[in-house]
């Protein structure tokens, strides 16, 4: 399995050299095989890539990040299907039937409430950790109480300040984006690489949005995100954000956490984790067995 995030943030030159990425940079060249690579984000506007380079890189199953103006991620190139029965995938996703749609949805929402009591746990805000957690038992299928938004209010309040909200413009908002945002292409990555149509979502079904599906299952994730933020930032900086920051933020596809299908405690990396979630999906979708493993946040 692959393992290596890359993350280009300075002038560069990437090209194919024997199954490997070349990069010359700053009067210096280095090679990393392909069969190490997950993710390659590509951070500045004077990095240059031959074609050659991106057809394997595809071929590889290596999700190509770019990102716009404000830097943060805003693209990602997926390999065209290349799952071994795609069509059967497809067909089974899109036959899924609401009922179970529903369920599906409910088990994501309740991970994800109940890893977001355990951040606020860590954090120290006790009171409002249990009220989430309250909440879990309460989230029905397709969650028509809407306890993930309600959650949501509550949560990011005691996580940060009073005053913070998600659509301000600050240090914290912006790591928090970028961190999504990788983990995001990550399991669109996975999606397409167990042919999975991303666009189809079980919940998110906005049609200008080509990754519906990516944005249901990362909902239980996003509190890693979070403790990822508050552990290695835990004062906001009064600065934007920096190189190092965002690889800060990259490096978390690769710690070691817990997911739902490990009885025993064991512990994988995130992208792992993610390929595990992915093909438990796959599970229920195709053969209509097995539950979807979920990241556990513990205490």
């Amino acid at each position: 399995m692959s393992w290596r995030s890359v993350v280009i943030s300075r002038p560069a030159s990437l090209s194919l050299d024997n199954r490997a990425m070349q990069i010359r940079q700053d009067g210096n060249q280095a090679r990393v095989p392909l069969e190490d690579i997950a993710v390659l984000l590509i951070d500045h506007a004077q990095v240059s890539l031959t074609a050659q380079l991106l057809s394997a890189c595809a071929d590889r199953q290596i999700a190509v990040i770019t990102v716009g103006q404000t830097h943060h991620p805003n693209g990602v190139l997926l390999p065209f299907h290349p799952h071994s029965r795609a069509l059967k995938v497809m067909q089974a996703q899109l036959s899924l039937t609401q009922s179970r749609r529903k369920r599906l949805w409910q088990g994501i929402v309740r991970a994800k409430i109940a890893n977001q009591s355990v951040v606020l746990s860590r954090r120290g805000a006790v009171d409002a950790s249990r009220d989430l957690q309250k909440m879990v038992a309460h989230v029905q299928p397709g969650d028509v109480g809407n306890m993930e938004g309600k959650a949501a209010q509550k949560y990011f309040r005691s996580l940060f300040e009073s005053r913070f909200t998600r659509q301000q413009a600050r240090f914290y908002n912006g790591v928090l984006d970028y961190g999504y945002a990788v983990v995001r292409a990550a399991i669109a990555r996975s999606l397409v690489a167990y042919g999975f149509l991303p666009a189809f979502g079980l919940f998110h079904h906005n049609e200008q949005n080509a990754f519906n599906l990516a944005d249901d299952l990362i909902e239980a994730y996003r509190p890693l995100v979070d403790w990822h933020v508050i552990t290695h930032f835990p004062s906001e900086p009064e600065s934007a954000i920096s190189p190092a920051d965002k690889a800060v933020m990259v490096s978390l596809l690769h710690q070691d956490i817990r997911l739902s299908s490990h009885e025993s405690g064991g512990r994988c990396t995130l992208l792992a984790a993610v390929e595990t979630t992915v093909q438990t999906l796959s599970s229920i979708v195709v053969r209509e067995t097995g539950s979807l493993a979920m990241p556990v946040l513990g205490e």
